[in-house]
This record gives structure tokens, sequence and C-alpha cells, in this order.
């Protein structure tokens, strides 16, 4: 695993403590029968503006950078005039139709948390061409349905109510590279074709079947932290690139769910158990060294010469078992 993508992983477990709990979720939604009509004032727009970079022919000048957080907005048709905008935070308002955006065609990044989007059909994301990351965490998407970012590179959907992967389409999202989905209602993790996706974090969903994994063939990292998966059945062997796989409170509790991970064993490098049934046996350390010889941390530990070299004797051992029991059956 290269130091960039440990970090990545890193990142993934530090915020999990942070995730969303039903309590914000409800809070949020409660908001919804209180809300009254909250347009984009020009006087907001005003002290939100800021970056003054050179427009693209080069001979003026535009603001390219938009904050309007927590306005309590209900409308931004405003923004529609500022066509040279490339950062945009419209986050914890009460927004729910997204369409003035359609004219920013040149907008690289865009934060729209904690507000009350409930799907992305008609939304004018596929319009943005250059748009590179997105992040619509905490709203009220179920679906993603006609999702689209020709150039979207990192996508953002933490704290949802998505149940289905269906839309995550390569033509449709053919340069995605990084995808968020936790704290959502996913039971499976079919749906997903985007070949060219390198980190996929589905922590505190209730998947209970890895299905439709065999297209990722780039995937570095998985995170599947907090779900109900009693296997890792569903570990292909196109997963050619496979690094880090976090399956940290699940239900696995035999060495048995762990038999697929010999599709990736030459490629994975961290592995995290911890609470899963099976990583309170004494030699399960052991046990998983004997199938993935070139790991290199198991949990959050590095491993160490001795563990390995145990780990290799018992592999002996299991062979030379193997083969005995192979010639009394010839006998």
């Amino acid at each position: 695993m290269s130091a960039a993508e440990e970090d990545d992983a890193a990142l993934s477990e530090g915020e999990e403590d942070a995730m969303v709990d039903g309590t914000a979720e409800e809070e949020h939604l409660l908001e919804e029968d209180q809300i009254e009509p909250c347009p984009l004032t020009q006087d907001m727009l005003t002290k939100g503006l800021s970056l003054l970079c050179r427009t693209g022919n080069g001979l003026e000048h535009a603001f390219v950078k938009l904050e309007i957080k927590e306005k309590r907005l209900t409308d931004i048709a405003l923004v529609s005039s500022f066509v040279h905008l490339r950062f945009l935070d419209i986050s914890s308002n009460h927004l729910s139709d997204l369409s003035p955006l359609a004219a920013i065609t040149q907008l690289l990044w865009l934060k729209c948390d904690r507000n009350m989007v409930s799907g992305v059909k008609g939304q004018p994301l596929g319009q943005l061409t250059y748009l590179q990351w997105l992040s619509l965490a905490l709203n009220h998407l179920r679906d993603l349905e006609e999702l689209e970012g020709p150039a979207l590179e990192s996508l953002n959907l933490i704290g949802n109510g998505i149940q289905k992967m269906s839309g995550l389409q390569y033509h449709r999202l053919s340069n995605l590279v990084t995808l968020e989905l936790r704290g959502n209602k996913l039971e499976t993790t079919d749906g997903i074709y985007l070949p060219n996706l390198r980190r996929l974090y589905l922590a505190q969903n209730v998947i209970k079947r890895l299905e439709g994994l065999d297209k990722l063939e780039r995937l570095t990292t998985l995170h599947l932290r907090d779900n109900q998966l009693e296997t890792l059945d569903g570990i292909s062997p196109n997963m050619k690139s496979l690094q880090y796989l976090n399956v940290r409170g699940n239900l696995v509790f035999s060495e048995l769910g762990l038999s697929s991970l010999a599709n990736v064993s030459k490629t994975l490098r961290a592995l995290v158990l911890l609470e899963n049934p099976l990583a309170e046996t004494e030699e399960y350390r052991v046990w998983v060294l004997t199938r993935l010889p070139l790991l290199e941390r198991l949990e959050k530990e590095a491993i160490s010469p001795e563990e390995r070299a145990e780990a290799q004797d018992r592999l002996r051992e299991f062979t030379d078992e193997e083969a005995v029991e192979t010639e009394q059956e010839d006998d």
C-alpha cells in the first residue's frame, strides 16, 4: 500500500467517531415543518465572494469562490449570474433545487452538505462538465438514479438514506476514483459498475452480502466497518489491485468466512478484523498469515518477524498433514 493510500485509510478510520447518528438526521428532518422562504440576496453574495482570478480570456478578473453556509436559504437563483465560479460551498441551508447551478459551467468543487436534496434526477449535475469534487452528505437522497458527472473524481454521499447503488454507471461517472457511502441503508454492494474506482467507503450500512465487486479491478481500498457480514464471499479474483480491507465490527465468526481472501492474497497488504467474533480467538492472527503471507499489517499492528515465522511453520505443518492424508487415501 502506498503512503497516500495509507493516509486515506487512516483518515477514514479517524472520521468514523464523528459519523452521523440518527439524532442529527432527525433534527434536520424536523426543520422541514418550520421552513420559511429565504432567497439568496445580493448582500449575502457580496460577503461570501473571495479569490479573485483572471477569467478565461485572460483580460478580466472575477471572484471564483463563494461560501454561503448556514443562511437557511431555500432559493439560490441569484448565483446563476456568477458564471466564473469554480468553488462553491452552500452547506447547511434548506435547499432542494440546485437548478441555478446549471449556468456555472466552470465549477470544479461543490459542497452541498446538510440540505434537503431528495434526488439527483432533474438536478443539473451532469451539465457541470468540469466538476471534479462533489459532496452531498447529510441530505435526503434515497437513490442515485441518473447521477452523472463526466469529470467527477470524488463523490461524498455520507449520511443519506440510500438503499441501493443502481445508477452508479461507468458511462456517467467514468473518472470517479473515490466514493463515500458511509451511514446509508445499503444491504448489498451490488450495482457499482465503476472500473476506475480506487477507494470505496461503505461503513455503517446494513450490508449482508458482497456482490458485484468483480467489476472493481482497480480498487485499492475497501472499507466495510460496522455492517452485518458473516462471510467475505464476494471478494473476487478480479480485484487485482486491492491493498486495504477493513471489515471491523461485522459478524464473521469462522475461518471459512475468510476463505475468499485467498483471491486477493497477492495484493492485500492491510486487513482489519477487530470486533468480529473470529478476532476473539487466540490464534486467528497466525491463521490469517498462513493464508495471506504477503500481509504487512493486521489490525493496526505491523506483522512481526516472529509472527511471520510462526505462520510459515504452521503452513508447513498443514502442508505435511495434507500430504500424509493424500498418501493414506491412495493406499
